[in-house]
């Protein structure tokens, strides 16, 4: 039996907590309803102390133990991620931080769900590591620690032993690839079908993040001209024939667009041109020159310059490994 810790703290987000903790239920409850001797998981809730504490919804969960209490040995420990107004607080809670330094060092397997992945790295635990976290939040953790190799498209990402996840629901992702590890593909497998899920999600975050990014801004100044780049992207534009388009000087339209969006108006017409570029490479054999062109790239070296300054990776690399 494998001893799972999940490490919360108030505020956590409850899905994030509760879509994980099912995952490696269902395993215990599928050798219970086979009249198995014993589940495959000890699950523990753990907290700043024993007993109940808030999540963001408000909605109560009742932790297992404290933090410190933890007097047996963990097997995989699992760190979870909230908002900002929650996450802020816990990476300056220096008795969490330096237990997750302690902890680390015993564990098999280190795993963070969504911007979990930041208490991980305020603890040092990441440094020279490939990971992953929400589209959202892609840009802070690359700017805050830069010894680090963030992954921005993918669902999740193992680095040896430690495993980190992007936004939410891919917790629940990363839990059935834990499960397969220890329990086999048919194992796994079976939890999924019983939880209405992929096994293995296709595709990656590059399917959600412009695009809600869009649907952010639908009610703002800038609504009908983003819909308007969806399609047009692979046009030849610059911000004053964006500014022209939204009926804004240049120098207004790039403060509202900034403000919107969170990106520059030619950093977010690039990365539309490379989540088209990622939906080709994954989805056809084209060669690169016309990946490039189908995208709204000038060249094929224009699109590997981005791609690998955006993405960490070669275009070529990215299909071998997609």
């Amino acid at each position: 039996m494998k001893s799972i810790a999940i490490v919360a703290y108030e505020g956590v987000e409850i899905f994030d907590t509760a879509g994980v903790i099912e995952v490696f239920e269902l395993v215990n409850r599928g050798l219970r309803e086979q009249g198995n001797s014993g589940p495959a998981y000890d699950i523990k809730l753990l907290a700043a102390e024993a007993g109940p504490f808030a999540t963001s919804s408000g909605v109560k969960l009742v932790a297992d133990a404290g933090w410190y209490d933890v007097d047996w040995d963990i097997d995989t420990l699992v760190v979870i991620g909230s908002t900002d107004e929650y996450l802020n607080p816990a990476l300056v809670d220096t008795k969490l931080i330096e237990w997750l330094k302690m902890s680390a060092r015993k564990v098999r397997r280190l795993v963070s769900v969504c911007t979990g992945v930041f208490l991980l790295a305020e603890a040092g635990l990441l440094e020279g590591r490939r990971v992953t976290t929400h589209w959202m939040d892609v840009e802070r953790l690359r700017r805050e620690y830069p010894g680090i190799t963030v992954e921005p498209d993918a669902i999740y990402v193992r680095d040896g032993s430690v495993a980190t996840s992007a936004g939410i629901s891919t917790g629940i992702d990363l839990a059935l690839a834990l499960v397969e590890e220890d329990c086999g593909r048919k194992v796994a497998l079976a939890i999924a079908r019983r939880m209405v899920l992929y096994l293995k999600r296709p595709g990656g975050q590059a399917q959600f993040s412009t695009q809600l990014r869009a649907q952010m801004a639908v009610e703002g100044p800038l609504a009908q001209l983003l819909v308007w780049l969806e399609e047009n992207a692979h046009l030849k534009l610059s911000v004053d024939d964006l500014a022209e388009r939204a009926a804004m000087s240049p120098r207004n339209f790039a403060r509202i667009f900034m403000k919107e969006t969170g990106m520059t108006p030619l950093k977010y017409i690039d990365q539309i041109r490379l989540e088209r570029a990622i939906r080709l490479l994954e989805d056809t054999v084209y060669p690169m020159e016309m990946v490039a062109s189908e995208s709204g790239f000038a060249s094929a070296e224009q699109l590997r310059r981005v791609f690998r300054q955006r993405m960490g990776i070669t275009p070529i690399e990215y299909r071998e490994r997609f």
